[in-house]
């Protein structure tokens, strides 16, 4: 029982003593809140959207409203889900030759960019908190970016600082597989470690990120490159798309461990949604329902030969026909419960992990649904004020240190030449 429960309790035994009898408290009961009131006048904010493909499709209308099959997100459906921020992931898999991985991924953020540019009177591309707030109290949406995998900097600290300053805000240090300078946590097997976690050069490029104000993002790496990271970084640290180890044993979740550390390092976990990162029957489910379905998908992965936005379309046909494994939106809720009661309220937020996996919990299928978060926060007494930070304001605030601390590296700089 919350001590707040405790309390209330306490409170009710009293008054029906007629020992409180004459406290105002006793003829007042507590007001109850309203779920969605709390959910839109909230700032919402959700860390790691695969839509991003879609943006460099002339013929796909962010501002039309879709079907589920076509994806969980457009324009109409985010209003209607009460979502004000989306960091919109910028992510392509392993390129061999030389340069394609920048390319594509500065065509990727050139499609968020045009997409926004469609949109003026709605959308924005914001670069720091300020513009955040500003944007969302003149009610646009707001869009930011972050680079999901660093093997797409394809080790250029310049290519890392030009992709800052296009509006990335974020950098995933490894993807499912270990890049030259960190080991990753992998997905549904975990790669051999090559360097024990974070490489030197691994070292420079976290140095770097908090030089410049761009922040670190430890979703998939390996636990010992984590570690490894908070030694050397001066800023807090994100995990955009994780969940708690201790509700579903997946390498790609945390420990409790790691929610401590990420508490003492001022950072935050925003918990991912995949049923198979949740919970361990869907997990299961979902590796025969890969193992029955694998010549098909393995076809819609030839068909579309390294075309992200056609192998999302036919995926979502598939997907839509043949619905994979799903969990309930309790199990999500305990993971929000374990991060909040471990690493504490302020280290909270969402990073659902839309359009990027097969299915999301039961009651969670798109983001128009994204009210019955706040709803099941309230319902499992959660207050007020840790539903806020949880929702948006942790980020914001982890967003802005990172500012800070840029700001006082370069001042530093400045001050030594």
């Amino acid at each position: 029982m919350r001590i707040s429960d405790r309390v209330d309790a306490f409170k009710r035994a009293f008054c029906v003593s007629g020992i409180l009898a004459i406290a105002s408290a006793c003829a007042t009961p507590t007001p109850t809140v309203d779920a969605k009131r709390l959910h839109f006048d909230s700032i919402v904010i959700d860390g790691h959207s695969d839509t991003t493909p879609k943006f460099e499709n002339p013929d796909w209308s962010f501002g039309e409203r879709h079907d589920v099959s076509d994806g969980a997100m457009d324009l109409p459906r985010i209003r209607e889900g009460g979502l004000d921020v989306q960091f919109w992931s910028i992510y392509m898999g392993k390129r061999e030759t030389p340069g394609d991985a920048i390319r594509e991924a500065l065509e990727r953020i050139d499609g968020v960019h045009e997409m926004a540019a469609r949109y003026p009177n709605d959308v924005i591309v914001a670069n720091s908190v300020q513009e955040i707030r500003h944007a969302v109290a003149k009610g646009k949406f707001v869009g930011l970016m972050g680079i999901e995998g660093g093997h797409i900097i394809e080790e250029s600290l310049p290519a890392l600082r030009n992709f800052h300053r296009l509006g990335v805000r974020y950098m995933t240090l490894t993807h499912s597989f270990n890049t030259t300078w960190a080991d990753s946590s992998g997905t549904s097997e975990t790669p051999e470690p090559i360097h024990g976690g974070l490489a030197k050069f691994g070292e420079k490029v976290v140095a770097e990120m908090n030089r410049i104000g761009m922040l670190i993002d430890i979703s998939h790496v390996s636990d010992e490159t984590f570690f490894d990271t908070l030694k050397i970084t001066q800023a807090p640290v994100i995990a955009s798309h994780s969940s708690a180890r201790a509700v579903a044993d997946h390498v790609r979740n945390m420990s409790d461990a790691m929610l401590r550390a990420l508490a003492e390092n001022g950072g935050v976990v925003m918990i991912n949604f995949y049923p198979a990162y949740i919970d361990e029957k869907a997990r299961q489910a979902t590796q025969i329902y890969f193992k029955e379905h694998g010549p098909a998908l393995q076809a819609i992965a030839a068909e579309a030969d390294g075309d992200a936005l056609k192998r999302q379309t036919l995926m979502g046909k598939h997907l839509a026909t043949y619905p994979p494994p799903q969990t309930s939106l309790d199990v999500l809720l305990n993971h929000f419960d374990r991060a909040i009661e471990i690493a504490g309220p302020d280290h909270v937020g969402i990073g659902a992990d839309w359009d990027g996996v097969p299915s999301m919990p039961t009651g969670m299928e798109d983001i128009t649904h994204l009210p019955a978060l706040t709803e099941g926060l309230l319902a499992r007494g959660h207050s007020v004020e840790t539903i806020r930070k949880v929702l948006g304001e942790n980020v914001l605030r982890v967003l802005e240190r990172a500012e800070q601390v840029a700001a006082a590296i370069r001042e530093e700089e400045i001050l030594t030449k």
